[in-house]
């Protein structure tokens, strides 16, 4: 969890079994019904359904329980196709425009149900960028930021990332087509401790939560780890949490006290 606060992003490997991946593109192609915004998960996608085996599965429902708890709501869901050579890019972007929940996230949910080489054009995101706040594509117009990556990943890979995270699929300059199928899920019981947090003591957290990535700057790179003890007091309940005091010195009002 302090991984994905201070990354934006949750990566699980091959976790989709490959007799649903290959029934996957036949699935994608045809196009799974939308859905009205808000819908709860349990009636979005009918039982049996691909959908419905996908996000079932226990390591991706396990992680979902994690992030947004029991029950979350379905946002929308899309297909996304990158054709075969089809020469163009989509602009780095969030996908958040108005959103500016300190507390509070949505998480999405990508999957790829075949390999993703370095010539298809995966998933490009920028790790650390979610709690920097921008009004959806202001990013749009930088090609390449230090410490970008650009996924490439086994079949049956889902990645689930923070609604605010930097990201844009790239051109597709292999022979193939590449699918993704994306899911917006929105919480609906506050998000405090939610996962496994038998090792919350455990100095290993405060470090993944001090990660540095090559595109902050030196001083305003700051903020996103003041941004992230904001996030993780709010997921733990622990308003006393701090990394190198920067919440508890913001913090500080001192009042006059009463000498009678």
């Amino acid at each position: 969890m302090a991984r994905f606060v201070a990354h934006g992003s949750l990566r699980l490997d091959a976790v989709v079994p490959q007799e649903m991946n290959d029934r996957a593109i036949e699935v994608l192609s045809e196009g799974i019904p939308d859905v009205p915004y808000g819908t709860p998960l349990d009636q979005a996608f009918p039982e049996g359904s691909f959908a419905r085996r996908l996000v079932e599965l226990p390591a991706v429902a396990g992680a979902l329980k994690s992030l947004v708890g029991p029950a979350p709501t379905v946002d929308h869901h899309a297909v996304h196709i990158r054709e075969p050579r089809e020469g163009n890019a989509q602009p780095l972007h969030g996908d958040a425009i108005i959103d500016v929940r300190p507390d509070a996230f949505d998480v999405q949910l990508m999957y790829y149900p075949h390999e993703v080489t370095a010539d298809m054009g995966g998933t490009l995101s920028v790790p650390g960028s979610h709690l920097r706040r921008t009004n959806e594509s202001d990013t749009g117009r930088y090609q390449n930021l230090r410490g970008q990556t650009r996924l490439t990943c086994p079949a049956g890979t889902v990645v689930l990332l923070h609604h605010g995270l930097w990201h844009g699929g790239r051109r597709n300059d292999s022979g193939t087509r590449r699918f993704m199928f994306k899911i917006r899920f929105n919480p609906t019981v506050p998000q405090v401790r939610l996962w496994d947090t038998s090792d919350l003591a455990d100095p290993a957290v405060a470090e993944e939560l001090r990660t540095g990535f090559p595109w902050y700057e030196p001083a305003t790179g700051r903020l996103e780890i003041y941004n992230r003890v904001r996030l993780w007091r709010a997921l733990t309940g622990d308003d006393t949490f701090d990394i190198d005091y920067w919440a508890t010195r913001v913090a500080n009002r001192p009042t006059i006290g009463s000498t009678a």
